[in-house]
This record gives structure tokens, C-alpha cells and sequence, in this order.
């Protein structure tokens, strides 16, 4: 009778009743929050499934991201594995392979001014740089902070890892997918606050039709052109134009679904877990990571701002024949941003159709976002 009462005990005491912390309970709260975002309201579920799941496991069974040398046997938990892929930048660079395979750049090519509006968005990343200093972070601690501006969680990952900021790429890369995850709530108050009722319902032409040989040549030509200038993002702009090449070639068709299909999808569960499970209790809930939450907030408002302010300038140099609001898709959150940018525009005119035009900036952004992890690099050295 003792031995069963004994191996009862040890049976209860071995659940995660035993071992969890308030902040334990609390991770486990916003994960179910993240999770009603993404199920209930549509939010980025691709992203935010993964991860809220993620930071379900981690802190009920923190284990499940232990290193090898925080275990018994010298075998880490599984989702360290997938982590040290993120830390090696594997996954976001193949993210970016993904995406350029999904991506038609034809809107930024039939659009060139639209190279422009991506560039603008880039400087909310800048501002928050000099604000996350004041703050008191070192200077490579700031950069991987202030990338969140630019929406693009893969970006955010890879940066943190090159800089050695693994520290905080759990709270670097949660705030940047949850941003993007939120870009319909946080961008159209700020769109509105910065343009007109008359330059929201602003209808562009048409863009020009793109020839296929256009489409081939530019993931070369901008391969080329940036990593001759800043080779630190090769990872990044080289697969994403790899990419699109795949799609835009015509000849490698099985690549292109593999790499926009099953490749991605893979990689986005592989990415979004660990980085959900990098989200403990004991790493997440700390000033700093309050901090990054706040900067990344500040970086994707300014980038946004920047974004439609430019837009407005190139209205009034174009005699009103762009709509300002395309200039808040710079922000590199594809294909979200350039969606918000069309339902902005739409709300004043419905017969308004912004999509393909905010597709130019929203892409441009992507590589704008990427020049900008370069410069970064480049500065420190890396």
C-alpha cells in the first residue's frame, strides 16, 4: 500500500502543476489570447498559430527548448533544434526564398517611384535605432531592436542572430510577427491622421503592362546591384531573388511549388514554434523585453508615417496622381500592408482600387527591410 501511495505521489508531483509560475500562467494566457487572434479575428494565422503554440508547450514544458548541456541525457529539447536553425539564419533565408517564389514584382517594376516609398518607410527602423540608445540598450542590441520597424519577422531573426543578440530574438521576433499580425488595427488610424478625405479616394492609373524578359532580368539585375554594395545581405536578397526567379523563369515550375508551397510551409512551422518557444516565462517577462514591445511600436508607427508623409510629397510633385496612402505599405508586411492600403482607400471611394499599386511599395519594402539589416552589418563589421 505504501509503494502505490508513494508512486502516486510521484505521478502528481511529476505534472506541470508542480513546477509553473504566475509568469508561467500568464505566458500561457497570451498564448490563448494569440491564438483567439489568429483563429477567431484572421490575424496572420499562418504566423500566429505556430507561435502562440509554441509558447503554449515552452511554458508548460520549458524543457521542450532545454540545450543539451541542461539535460540529463546530452539531448536537447526539440524545439531547441529548430531554434539553432534560427539562430544559423537557415530559416529566415529560406523564408525569404519562399516568399520571392509567391511574389510577383511586377507592380515595382511597372512602378519604379515605388523604390522610393519603401525607402521611406525604412526610417522608422532608424528612428527607434536612436531611441532604443536612449533607452539604454548597446548599439547592437539597438539595431536587432529597431529592425522590427520594418514588419518582417524573418529579417528581425536574422539580424538578431548575426549581431549575437540570441538573447533577444524571442522577444524580438514575437513583438516583429505580432506587428505584422496587427497591421490592420495599428495602420489605418495613423493613414488617416496623416492624409485628406480627398487624397485618400485619389484613383492612380493603371500600371503598365511588365514584359516576361523585365520579370527575368530584375532578380538578377537587384542581386547584383545589392549585394555588390552590401554582400552581408546575400542571404536574404539572394534567396528572395532566387526565388522569384524560380517563378519568373518559367522553366523550373516543380521549384517553384515546392519552394512557395511545401518548403514554405515547413519552414514557417519550424520558425514560428521555436520562436513561440523561446517566449518562457523566465526570458519574456523582464523590462527589457517590455522595452523592445515599446520600440517596435514606435518603429512600425514612424515607418508607417514616413511611409504615407513621402506618399504625400510625391502626390504634390505628381499634381495628385499618387495616393498617399500606397506609402504605408512600405512597411514590408506582404501582403498585408498593401491590403490595408486598399481598404483605407476603398472606405472613401469603393469603387477606388489601390491593391496592385500598394503591392510596388509593400515589395520594395521587403528589400528596403533587408538593405537596412545590411547597413547595419555593415557598420558593426559583421
Amino acid at each position: 500500500m505504501a509503494y502505490v501511495i508513494e508512486t502516486l505521489g510521484n505521478l502528481i508531483h511529476q505534472t506541470a502543476f508542480f513546477n509553473l509560475t504566475w509568469g508561467n500562467y500568464l505566458m500561457i494566457a497570451i498564448a490563448c489570447v494569440f491564438l483567439f487572434l489568429a483563429i477567431k479575428k484572421g490575424y496572420e494565422p499562418l504566423l500566429l498559430v505556430p507561435i502562440a503554440f509554441g509558447m503554449l508547450l515552452v511554458n508548460i514544458y520549458p524543457d521542450i527548448i532545454a540545450s543539451p548541456e541542461e539535460t540529463s541525457n546530452g539531448v536537447g529539447g526539440l524545439l531547441y533544434y529548430f531554434y539553432t536553425l534560427d539562430e544559423w539564419s537557415i530559416l529566415p533565408s529560406l523564408i525569404f526564398m519562399g516568399v520571392g517564389a509567391m511574389t510577383d514584382f511586377g507592380p515595382l517594376i511597372a512602378n519604379p517611384i515605388s523604390f522610393l516609398l519603401g525607402a521611406a518607410a525604412q526610417i522608422g527602423i532608424f528612428s527607434a535605432y536612436l531611441l532604443a540608445i536612449l533607452l539604454g540598450f548597446n548599439d547592437k542590441a539597438a539595431a536587432a531592436v529597431s529592425i522590427i520597424g520594418g514588419a518582417d519577422g524573418p529579417t528581425s531573426i536574422f539580424l538578431a542572430g548575426k549581431l549575437g543578440q540570441t538573447g533577444l530574438m524571442g522577444p524580438i521576433a514575437v513583438a516583429a510577427y505580432s506587428y505584422m499580425a496587427l497591421v490592420p488595427i495599428i495602420q489605418p488610424p495613423i493613414m488617416k491622421a496623416f492624409t485628406t478625405k480627398q487624397e485618400r479616394a485619389i484613383k492612380m492609373k493603371n500600371l503598365r503592362p511588365v514584359s516576361k524578359l523585365e520579370k527575368i532580368l530584375f532578380p538578377i539585375v537587384v542581386t547584383i546591384v545589392v549585394c555588390l554594395i552590401l554582400p552581408t545581405t546575400a542571404p536574404l536578397v539572394g534567396m528572395l531573388m532566387l526565388g522569384n526567379l524560380f517563378r519568373e523563369s518559367g522553366v523550373v515550375r516543380q521549384l517553384t511549388e515546392t519552394a512557395s508551397n511545401a518548403m514554405m510551409y515547413i519552414v514557417v512551422i519550424l520558425l514560428g514554434t521555436s520562436v513561440g518557444a523561446s517566449t518562457s516565462a523566465e526570458a519574456f517577462l523582464n523590462w527589457s523585453t517590455l522595452k523592445i514591445v515599446f520600440l517596435g511600436l514606435v518603429a512600425f508607427a514612424f515607418g508607417t508615417a514616413a511611409g504615407v508623409l513621402f506618399g504625400k510629397i510625391l502626390c504634390k510633385v505628381t499634381g495628385g496622381k499618387i495616393n498617399p496612402l500606397i506609402g504605408s505599405a512600405g512597411v514590408s508586411a506582404v501582403p498585408m500592408a498593401a491590403r490595408v492600403s486598399q481598404k483605407v482607400g476603398a472606405e472613401e471611394d469603393p469603387t477606388n482600387f489601390l491593391l496592385m499599386h500598394a503591392m510596388g511599395p509593400n515589395v520594395a519594402g521587403v528589400i528596403g527591410t533587408a538593405v537596412a539589416a545590411g547597413v547595419f552589418m555593415a557598420i558593426f563589421g559583421i
